[in-house]
């Protein structure tokens, strides 16, 4: 590496790697699909601190303790549950990290991946604060929620990513009618209401992540795990009516199949429920229904995603040769 090279590569670090690599499309949707993973990784590992009991184990924020920046050896397991969970932050970034150089350096350019992946990262940086927040504030029940939500936000971005990284870039064209796509943004809006009623069921339950006195969110937990199953209902009610409707108008196979998936998923998370509703909410069970709530907003968006498709977008350009054709899948 020659010094003007070492220079570009401070200056633009992204842009020297892209200029000498070029991944294969499937590396970049592995790329993606990593960030994904991560992102549920680092919602499930949070549930595990809650958990546990283990949300104030480092009692501040940025460092876990006002002279360390680690767990000290006069600390207990909590802390290092804690201090665990921040640092699986890093890892996701890296695979965010991972996602965006991918996607920066494939040929063509495709600056719509490259947003995605940044869009992501800035999401981690905001729920980092947000999660020191919740910290400094004690576990607040109403910041607890907003930490879970903005990750949900964060998978948004990442299935979206994923998504387009098996796609073209040209305009999108739907696969079914005007009608169809209400329903599914309808079962969408539907499964947005179920995780946050979820987040209320969190934030009034007994498990306030801490064995210290915790505030609560001043409802009858019971009454509104009542309400989050008819929400539930509701939308296994809509993705089934959704799968008779597709069949009705002979819709393609990956919107019935996504549509499949997302039922016996929503089955599972059922049973998941009601067992620890029944159960007096056993840690594990709760901990697999967070996972599940995970899997079941990754699949509604697979669903609404499913709806249309996006070709290779064509470009025009004068010469013997009038089209050059960008944005090749694997």
């Amino acid at each position: 590496m020659t010094r003007a090279d070492a220079v570009a590569a401070l200056r633009n670090p992204l842009s020297f790697i892209a200029g000498r690599w070029t991944p294969e499309p499937r590396t970049v949707q592995r790329s993606a699909l990593s960030a994904l993973v991560m992102s549920v990784v680092i919602v499930v590992t949070g549930g595990a601190v809650r958990l546990t009991g283990s949300g104030l184990g480092c009692p501040t924020w940025p460092k876990c303790t006002a002279n360390s920046l680690a767990p000290t050896g006069a600390m207990n397991f909590h802390s290092a549950i804690e201090f665990g969970n921040r640092m699986l932050t890093y890892v996701l970034c890296a695979a965010i990290g991972w996602a965006i150089v991918a996607a920066r350096s494939e040929k063509p350019y495709r600056r719509s991946l490259t947003r995605l992946g940044w869009a992501q990262f800035w999401l981690v940086m905001s729920n980092a604060v947000l999660g020191g927040v919740v910290v400094l504030v004690g576990l607040n029940p109403y910041t607890v929620a907003a930490h879970f939500l903005l990750a949900s936000a964060l998978i948004a971005v990442a299935v979206v990513m994923w998504q387009r990284t098996r796609e073209g870039d040209g305009a999108p064209r739907p696969l079914v009618g005007k009608p169809v796509q209400q329903m599914v943004w309808f079962l969408v809006l539907a499964t947005v209401l179920l995780i946050a009623a979820g987040t209320v069921v969190t934030g009034a339950g007994p498990h306030a992540g801490d064995s210290s006195k915790v505030e609560r969110i001043p409802v009858d937990w019971e009454t509104v795990a009542k309400l989050h199953a008819v929400l539930a209902w509701i939308v296994v009610t809509l993705t089934f009516a959704l799968w008779f409707v597709l069949k009705a108008v002979e819709a393609p196979k990956d919107p019935l199949a996504r549509t499949r998936e997302l039922f016996l998923v929503l089955l599972a998370q059922g049973v998941i429920g009601y067992v620890q509703y029944f159960t007096h909410l056993p840690e594990i069970l709760v901990g697999l229904h967070m996972f599940g709530s995970c899997l079941i907003w990754i699949w509604a968006l697979r669903v609404l995603l499913a709806l249309r498709e996006r070709p290779e977008a064509v470009v025009d350009l004068p010469g013997p040769s009038t089209e050059v054709t960008v944005g090749t899948r694997a």
